[in-house]
């Protein structure tokens, strides 16, 4: 219902309802076009899947007529992050869209960050949307879950052809949790939007940081005001010395925001892409060495400032060195 989807099918984990999708609708000889930045695991899946046939591209450049270009004549699927992983870049969801219908080629379109509060990709011409709900929408970082919505059409297909299958079956409690979820979501996006834009502000003035990627700084207004409602906490920030070991020193620094991989719930997280061993990776997907991805929680906005600049300040040359 907050999708404005026709059906909905949930599952054991966001990454169930990616494989079910996937799973469900392409077969040996398709193409898969991801576009912008997209979570690791969605990847690292369609990677697996070249072993049965189905190949795929990454087109980060986001102009629609680029995106247009990248097709292929096997293209089944367009999958679409927007803001994308890492770096939260907003694409024109309308115009990819309109060019996929062009070519009759389907969409899928991972809407977690956002959530359908912040932002309606039906509504727009995407043909399914994917939820990992482990993330806003159960909130509390104590479920495991995914959804896929889209047209009834669609559900049918995943659900004989994966869902049935798969094994990713929600349980009971699991569904329960996510309900209670929902009912807190409104209240907790709102003070997640609003300290993350604090944050975000802060940091975009510190002398130790370059950039900050936050959809709610970026120069397309029209655009992102146009397809986003709402703003989440989830954003990233690069440091202006960006070597590994500086950005070690911050994030270990940091006493409020606890080192970890998901995001989404009540405690503040942080963790970087860099890895010291994974330069040529980063550097063939575009991400910064020197990027930090926060996840803001429920503490409040005044103590995470205070646990950011502290931090910031701390390290071999102190600040903006």
């Amino acid at each position: 219902a907050l999708e404005r989807g026709e059906a909905c099918k949930c599952f054991a984990s966001g990454m169930a309802a990616v494989s079910a999708v996937m799973m469900a609708l392409l077969e040996a000889g398709d193409h898969v076009l991801f576009v912008n930045h997209t979570y690791g695991p969605t990847l690292e899946l369609a990677a697996q899947l070249s072993r049965f046939g189905i190949r795929h591209d990454v087109a980060l450049d986001l102009d629609p007529s680029a995106v247009e270009a990248r097709l292929q004549p096997e293209t089944r699927m367009i999958w679409l992050e927007s803001p994308g992983t890492m770096l939260f870049r907003v694409a024109d969801v309308p115009a990819i869209a309109g060019v996929a219908r062009e070519r009759d080629v389907m969409t899928v379109m991972d809407n977690t960050w956002a959530t359908p509060l912040f932002q309606k990709p039906l509504s727009m011409g995407v043909d399914l949307v994917v939820h990992s709900c482990s993330k806003y929408i159960g909130g509390h970082s104590d479920v495991v879950a995914g959804a896929v919505v889209g047209s009834a059409s669609l559900l049918d297909q995943i659900f004989y052809r994966a869902f049935l299958l798969l094994g990713g079956v929600l349980g009971p409690f699991d569904a329960w949790l996510l309900a209670r979820g929902l009912r807190t979501l409104p209240d907790r996006m709102l003070r997640h939007q609003a300290d993350g834009l604090a944050i975000a502000r802060f940091l975009d003035t510190h002398p130790s940081v370059r950039r900050v990627h936050h959809p709610g700084l970026a120069e397309d207004r029209d655009l992102i005001e146009r397809q986003l409602s709402g703003y989440a906490g989830l954003f990233s920030f690069e440091l202006v010395r960006d070597d590994f070991e500086r950005v070690r020193e911050v994030v270990n620094a940091l006493l409020r925001f606890r080192i970890g991989v998901s995001w989404g719930g009540v405690e503040s997280l942080v963790l970087s892409p860099n890895r010291r061993s994974n330069q040529d990776l980063l550097n063939a997907r575009g991400i910064p060495r020197g990027l930090i991805r926060l996840s803001v929680g429920l503490e409040g906005a005044d103590v995470l400032i205070d646990d950011l600049a502290q931090a910031l300040e701390k390290g071999v040359g102190g600040v903006g060195q």
